[in-house]
């Protein structure tokens, strides 16, 4: 099914309005009370930034996946392939040893700022990997050097867990995902970091179509490879590590958007960088609200909800290209 972009776009955007809309009214309580005069604090102060910023969170995550499966020109890859969400991940665990505070006694780290350590974290990881590729001019060693640095990271983050065991409970919320503490700030954070970033990936946008047509033919065409790269790297890891410090590890959001949005309407990578950015915010704010009213009272990590949808959709996606052609 091929739509024309400006429709998808439209439809995108209706689900998005439509997903806050049902983010506001429920939660993990139920539908809200229009007539109790207090219910207005909790729709406009709690679950209307929350449910913008859950959206904001899933277009970051759609349009740096964009960006690196163009750069990469790998279909399988995500957001979190040069070493952000690992460094995140380091910088959070050892935040909460170093400090010595359990997750009962957590609101001391919300005070230091635990988002802002995890977005360094993003960008340590993200610099370790351009050190050991020595440089942004070959993607192949750049695509080796996250996985590494990925792979150290992981296991830096593993021994910092089993030295402070009561960070555990903690480090569970921060994997698994978590839109519940977003407020208006980290709206505002992820709204700036996301306009920054979609400026950078719409001018760097002639580089990807570039790259679809290889290496030297991309060269050829007299534009600065080497730059654009290194703007689309940076690009891609600034709403992705703005998304990580804010919800924390959500995964198949940036890598499962791209997809449907290629299935849907194949494109040039200017207008498949918003389209992703539109269809990633859709994705997570849908898996948010399931994740607030499937076991309700209680609440499932988003980060759970939306790795079983994106495993369910690929595996749907290797069923269909497997299938023998009659």
């Amino acid at each position: 099914m091929n739509l024309r972009p400006a429709t998808l776009l439209f439809l995108l955007m209706c689900v998005g309005a439509l997903g806050v809309a049902a983010g506001v009214l429920t939660g993990s309580t139920g539908w809200a009370d229009l007539q109790d005069d207090s219910m207005s604090v909790i729709l406009w102060d709690i679950r209307l930034p929350r449910s913008l910023g859950a959206w904001l969170a899933g277009a970051l995550l759609g349009m740096a996946g964009a960006m690196a499966q163009g750069l990469f020109r790998n279909p399988l890859a995500d957001p979190y392939l040069l070493g952000s969400a690992s460094g995140a991940g380091l910088a959070v665990a050892a935040a909460l040893a170093l400090t010595g505070i359990s997750p009962q006694t957590s609101s001391l780290l919300a005070h230091v700022g635990l988002t802002g350590i995890a977005f360094i974290g993003t960008l340590v990881g993200v610099g370790l990997t351009l050190m050991l590729a020595r440089g942004v001019e070959q993607t192949l060693r750049l695509l080796l050097a996250g996985i590494v640095v990925g792979v150290v990271l992981n296991a830096l983050t593993g021994l910092a867990t089993l030295w402070a065991p009561d960070i555990l409970r903690a480090m569970q919320a921060f994997l698994l995902g978590n839109t519940g503490l977003l407020g208006r700030s980290s709206v505002t954070v992820m709204a700036a970091c996301g306009a920054l970033a979609l400026v950078v990936g719409l001018l760097a946008s002639p580089a990807l179509d570039a790259l679809t047509l290889g290496e030297a033919t991309a060269a050829s065409l007299g534009l600065r490879m080497g730059l654009m790269r290194l703007l689309l790297i940076c690009a891609f890891a600034l709403a992705t590590g703005a998304a990580v410090a804010q919800t924390g590890i959500v995964a198949f959001v940036g890598l499962v958007a791209p997809h449907l949005v290629r299935a849907l309407c194949p494109m040039l990578h200017g207008r498949l960088i918003v389209m992703s950015a539109a269809a990633g915010g859709a994705l997570l704010l849908a898996a948010d609200v399931l994740a607030r009213g499937l076991i309700r009272p209680q609440e499932l990590p988003v980060g759970l909800v939306t790795a079983l949808l994106g495993g369910v959709y690929l595996l749907v996606l290797m069923h269909r290209r497997g299938a023998p052609r009659r």
